[in-house]
């Protein structure tokens, strides 16, 4: 996962907690967008988005040596 990535969905995980902390969302919506934002930051902080695998997609440059 690329850097530009990763920057993007912490930067969507945050602007969703904090309409959530400002009860702006709420309800059902609330729910699965704070689901999606955690799932969100997980793959940030690990650097690997387990639906780009079967996608074949890369956001990050490819390394030396690889093909």
């Amino acid at each position: 996962m690329g850097n530009f990535d990763r920057i993007v969905r912490v930067l969507i995980a945050v602007v969703v907690l904090v309409l959530y902390a400002a009860n702006y969302l709420t309800g059902t919506w609330a729910v699965v967008l704070l689901i999606l934002s955690i799932i969100f930051l997980l793959t940030s902080i690990l650097g690997f988005c387990p639906l780009y695998v079967p996608f074949k997609l890369r956001t990050c440059k490819k390394q030396p040596g690889e093909k």
